[in-house]
């Protein structure tokens, strides 16, 4: 080894991103203490920003990671508020505690559904996820013991005081908002993300070089499975009622393609800026009708033309900036001197 080679030095933090990793943080703390000052429908808006988030970064980790376009992603919201129900109103567990049950609940049902859509590839996964999402819907609208097609409320909920209960549902949603984007960056950063990257470029080649496909695939299809039923609990929890339209409708999945892809697909930080983009035309435009979705829609076209990589994408294109950096960085200090 040459001294200058010794001399190199590889990073993954760079100061932009250290300084995006505080703002963050320093976000987060400030985002803890809203039960103690801040009126119940900021409290509902941000628990509804984190589930949202929440199923995003899972929907990120399927699709813009693993290569794996799920149109069906809403199986798991469902059965995830389904579970908290369940749980809450018939086996009387503590409501908030049934939020990582309705999660463990939904990653339960994805390990045989799992082996159903692997058998599909491609287009055909896409739109086999869809189909079983649709089954689960009319299976749960036919239950009439879960208030079938109108759904039914979340009674658990009564004799805990308002506050108490708004003041818990706003944290358990900052922990799962932390823990979802946290778990994403843990694993990306793992052996099983390392190994998941390589699947979604050619799987050809991930298996050449001693790579467990269906294994790997099987893992993150699971845990996004979890962390969607984890979330589509807490919705419910938040909601208070719930029905098969409204946990496993078509609905969702506009909402995951905006925000994922218009924020920046395969990018940690792209989910969060698709999501604010999202609820910031939400809370403005939402009084105008079907011009709302219009506006929704031409923003999604323009965005993907103009930035097929999402505007998360072209900005880090252009900067330093990486909140949550993947790539090393390998530093020559004379050359930075």
């Amino acid at each position: 080894m040459t001294i200058a080679a010794r001399e190199l030095r590889v990073e993954r933090w760079t100061p932009a991103s250290r300084l995006g990793a505080m703002l963050a943080a320093a976000a987060g703390v400030a985002l803890a203490t809203f039960p103690f000052w801040a009126p119940s429908d900021i409290m509902r808006l941000v628990v509804e920003f984190a589930c949202l988030l929440a199923i995003a970064q899972m929907w990120n980790l399927l699709a813009g990671y693993g290569g794996l376009i799920s149109i069906g992603q809403q199986a798991y919201i469902g059965l995830g508020g389904y579970g908290l129900v369940v749980l809450a109103n018939d086996a009387h567990v503590n409501p908030f505690f049934c939020v990582p049950l309705g999660g463990l609940a939904a990653a339960a049902f994805a390990v045989p559904t799992s082996r159903i859509v692997f058998r599909l590839a491609g287009g055909y996964f896409a739109v086999g996820t869809w189909v079983v999402a649709e089954v689960y819907r009319l299976v749960f609208a036919n239950i009439a013991a879960l208030g079938g097609g109108s759904g039914q409320s979340l009674t658990a909920l009564i004799g805990i005081p308002r506050d108490v209960r708004e003041a818990v549902t706003y944290w358990i949603a900052i922990a799962l908002m932390a823990a979802t984007t946290g778990g994403v960056y843990w694993l990306l950063q793992s052996r099983l993300g390392l190994a998941l990257t390589a699947i979604r470029d050619s799987e050809t080649a991930a298996e050449s070089q001693g790579v467990d496909v269906a294994r790997t695939k099987f893992i993150v299809y699971v845990a996004a499975a979890f962390g969607s039923g984890c979330a589509g609990a807490l919705y419910f929890l938040n909601a208070l009622r719930i029905s098969p339209d409204a946990a496993f409708g078509m609905s969702w999945i506009p909402l995951l393609f905006f925000t994922v892809v218009i924020g920046g697909i395969g990018t940690i930080e792209g989910p969060i800026v698709g999501t604010l983009i999202y609820f910031v035309m939400r809370q403005f435009l939402s009084d105008y009708g079907s011009w709302y979705l219009i506006v929704l829609g031409v923003v999604a076209i323009v965005v993907m033309i103009w930035a097929p990589r999402g505007i998360w994408g072209l900005l880090a294109a252009r900067t330093s900036w990486r909140i949550f950096p993947l790539a090393h960085i390998v530093r020559d200090p004379r050359v930075d001197a």
